[in-house]
């Protein structure tokens, strides 16, 4: 690639979902962008293939929509083979999920934006997970001297990042089991 990245406003309209994207966005997490874009603004661009088609920004593209927004910021990609597009909407999304959260820095900053009354809930964080963060440590350590019901099985799994605890919390959800997260 030679040059530099120019950002482009294009109407949203115009843009064409990739139709084999295999990320998911669910009206609630929409929400939680479009919330993003109505405290922060449309920080992140979209990026296109060359010819208007989405590689990366679906959900940002879906909450402009709801959000009536009708252009958004773009960045052109054309230079990318097309296998090079199809591997790249997959890093895109994957690669964020390879990181993890320093939970005492994460709770300091957190602690810190309430402090000055900025509401925290446009982060993203749902309740479990800001009760968790805000350490209910004293929460966490009575259920561990709650009188354990013999007729009942505990199982402790350790995670090696967030992403992993929260995909294996909400699967063992699904299927009926009562799980609680203790740090």
């Amino acid at each position: 690639m030679t040059g530099q990245l120019k950002i482009v406003y294009k109407k949203t309209e115009d843009l064409i979902p990739y139709a084999r994207n295999s990320r998911t966005h669910d009206e609630a997490q929409v929400a939680q962008i479009a919330a993003s874009i109505k405290e922060f603004g449309f920080t992140n661009p979209i990026l296109l293939d060359g010819q208007n088609g989405i590689i990366a920004g679906h959900g940002r593209v879906m909450a402009a929509q709801k959000l009536g927004e009708e252009k958004v910021p773009t960045i052109e990609l054309a230079h990318l083979s097309e296998h090079q597009k199809r591997a790249y909407i997959i890093a895109d999304n994957k690669l964020a999920l390879n990181s993890g959260w320093d939970n005492e820095m994460l709770t300091l900053e957190l602690e810190t934006l309430q402090e000055a009354g900025f509401g925290v809930d446009v982060l993203g964080f749902d309740d479990k997970e800001l009760k968790a963060l805000f350490g209910k440590l004293d929460d966490a350590e009575d259920d561990l001297k709650e009188p354990v019901d013999e007729s009942r099985n505990l199982l402790m799994i350790e995670c090696e990042g967030e992403r992993e605890l929260e995909k294996l919390f909400a699967e063992m959800q699904e299927r009926g089991f009562e799980c609680k997260i203790l740090s």
